[in-house]
């Protein structure tokens, strides 16, 4: 895994909107309830395989919705065998329809809701690529992440990142705690996939980077967190690691929204 880069942070943008919670979304927590899931190594890594991220209009689009789940396809398919990479194109034209920008003129470039980027990734698809569902995480449970992670090659996040962390090379809670630059949400909301983790970090991808922060960062500013399951890190109805979807099959056939 290579490190975290320092990013010129006044070429990028945020992008990430209040987390809207809907009661119809799955809960990662009653698998976990059927012994299905494998517990977790101690640190797991998927990022390898890929040699450039890419920032996906991220410095100068407020689009981390779409470029998150981008990355995320990049990684799926780059694990299970040749790698796919949405365009710029592609990532900018799934925030277009789910939020209303338009490229040439750069209206409407107020973010997007997570959930409302992944309905539709599930629905229309991000670069011709689905997903099947998605399972949310409960609130700073580590285990979640980590099996999330490791069974299905990623997490979607999103972080309220506190000022403080625009001069860190790894985001991490400022000696100061929760008050003034380290208050959440006072540089703004941000989506990004996990990649990879280990007992002090976890590593996400986020304006063509990687990015480590420790637990302690993910407990005090992450919002919203969720497991996705895609076709694209699926063979034979496996995962990589040998997890066997057909638990799943019925409920992921229920969901209507």
């Amino acid at each position: 895994m290579e490190d975290s880069k320092k990013v010129n942070h006044s070429a990028v943008k945020l992008g990430k909107l209040s987390p809207r919670h809907d009661p119809r979304t799955l809960q990662f927590a009653n698998y976990i309830k059927s012994g299905e899931m494998p517990a977790p190594p101690a640190m797991y890594d998927w990022s390898a395989k890929i040699p450039a991220w890419g920032m996906m209009k991220n410095d100068t689009v407020g689009d981390c919705t779409c470029a998150a789940a981008g990355h995320l396809i990049m990684e799926w398919t780059a694990n299970i065998g040749k790698i796919a990479k949405p365009t710029d194109a592609e990532v900018i034209a799934a925030y277009s329809a789910v939020t209303g920008y338009d490229p040439k003129t750069g209206n409407n470039d107020n973010g997007a809701v997570e959930t409302d980027v992944l309905n539709y990734w599930r629905k229309k698809g991000i670069a011709k690529h689905k997903i099947m569902a998605y399972a949310a995480l409960e609130p700073k449970n580590h285990i979640h992440v980590k099996q999330s992670v490791y069974i299905f090659g990623g997490c979607y996040i999103g972080l309220a990142l506190p000022v403080s962390a625009q001069n860190q090379k790894v985001w991490s809670v400022p000696p100061g705690g929760t008050s003034g630059k380290g208050a959440p949400g006072s540089w703004g909301g941000h989506a990004v996939p996990v990649v990879s983790y280990n007992d002090q970090t976890l590593t996400v991808v986020t304006w063509g980077a990687l990015q480590q922060m420790t637990w302690s960062f993910w407990d005090t500013y992450c919002e919203e967190s969720y497991a996705i399951i895609s076709k694209d890190f699926i063979k034979k109805n496996k995962t990589p690691l040998g997890f066997d979807l057909a638990a799943l099959e019925q409920d992921l056939t229920q969901i209507k929204h």
